[in-house]
């Protein structure tokens, strides 16, 4: 029987029944713009500033070091530009890694091309993982922000954040003027997201990723840190974002926080047993196949896997037709005919990186859901292997 099975739940996820149920007021009867001194804004007002708190008992930080955005990728630039604007007193180097976002890589790019800011991309080795002591050594006289991700998009794999800002801290209690930031975006609610265990400045977050809509996310800013603001205009969020605030999706990311912190442990045990149901499955149906990143430090929903001798393009078309969806990387990448790069990274070459397909669980995918993939699955690799003319023997 044709089913719609769901499993690209790292691009987006769908909207949560009680997230949907808390917003929905705030597009009639509380509509109030929430910089208006009236009833109707200041209900819009204090409607922002739950939904602050909420983000900030997420993460354990301070109410007023959110700033709420339109989602990661703002986030991500009023981090990186925003801080390198506000402090290029203290250098000119970014130590980042070779598996970011592209809403980091491409700010450090762009930064490095039009700015003179140096830029230093760490490797992540075979596992994916980058070595804290590798982020050790690359620091220079003029190293003034590093920017890892607490876990990738594409393969899952948890960096050590931790270590890192321990590191950072160790070099600012020697006197050293460096800051730290990461990209949590697909961390929060699958992973404990604690920005004084990270011992970050600066931390990322969107609210698709969590059960809420798109068009709205957060950073966390330590209090202290200086930023120039990206978006001028207003004196919203403490003149660090101008804009109106978009009142009903800043409510229900807020619910889906207070949300994520009871999913966070029964929801990602489940994703896990899942997964690995999945890879087990397809260890045993399918020749030639490679799961990507370190096997066990990895996010509980996320399985990416190269299958030798097809296209992970082609194999998406064939499950869509299945009615099955899944990614060949980063949703922001979508279009780009070129093999992922985070795939390249990790040391494989390109007919295996050409031939990554990436499997993001949700809360609303089962077992059932598996058996239905794996109905599917092994024959069209086997159908596009024979087309391509990949055979057997090239399988030994």
């Amino acid at each position: 029987m044709f089913r719609r099975i769901y499993l690209d739940n790292s691009a987006t996820t769908p909207v949560d029944s009680e997230v949907l149920e808390v917003m929905l007021p705030f597009f009639t009867e509380k509509f109030g713009n929430a910089s208006s001194i009236h009833f109707f804004g200041q209900e819009a007002r204090s409607a922002v500033d739950k939904s602050r708190h909420q983000v900030a008992s997420a993460i354990n930080s301070r109410p007023n070091e959110i700033v709420f955005t339109s989602g990661g990728t703002e986030s991500n630039n009023l981090a990186i530009r925003g801080f390198c604007e506000a402090n290029s007193k203290y250098g000119n180097h970014i130590i980042t890694s070779q598996i970011e976002h592209p809403a980091v890589k491409n700010v450090c790019e762009d930064l490095e091309k039009r700015h003179g800011v140096e830029i230093t991309y760490l490797p992540v080795y075979e596992n994916g993982v980058v070595k804290v002591e590798d982020v050790a050594s690359a620091i220079r006289p003029e190293t003034f922000l590093i920017s890892v991700m607490t876990a990738n998009n594409e393969i899952g794999t948890i960096q050590p954040i931790a270590e890192i800002g321990q590191l950072v801290r160790r070099q600012r209690e020697n006197g050293n003027k460096i800051w730290f930031h990461t990209d949590a975006v697909q961390s929060l609610g699958k992973m404990p997201v604690d920005v004084e265990e990270f011992n970050c400045d600066m931390l990322s977050l969107s609210s698709h990723k969590v059960y809420a809509p798109k068009g709205s996310g957060a950073l966390f800013v330590r209090r202290g840190v200086r930023l120039q603001a990206q978006n001028l205009g207003g004196h919203q969020e403490r003149e660090r974002r101008g804009g109106t605030e978009n009142v009903a999706n800043i409510v229900a990311f807020g619910k889906a926080c207070e949300l994520a912190s009871d999913w966070k442990v029964g929801v990602s045990a489940d994703l896990k047993k899942i997964r690995d149901r999945f890879e087990s499955l397809v260890g045993e149906s399918i020749p030639d196949v490679s799961i990507n990143g370190d096997r066990e430090g990895r996010l509980s929903n996320i399985s990416n896997i190269s299958f030798r001798g097809v296209e992970g393009e082609a194999v998406l078309i064939n499950l869509d037709l299945q009615g099955i969806a899944v990614s060949t990387g980063s949703a922001c990448s979508s279009g780009s005919l070129e093999p992922s790069p985070i795939i390249l990274a990790l040391g494989q070459d390109e007919t295996f990186a050409r031939g990554s397909v990436r499997f993001s669980f949700g809360k609303q995918n089962s077992l059932e859901d598996v058996d239905y993939v794996m109905k599917h699955l092994p024959k069209a690799v086997e159908n596009l292997r024979r087309l391509s003319g990949y055979s057997a023997a090239d399988l030994k």
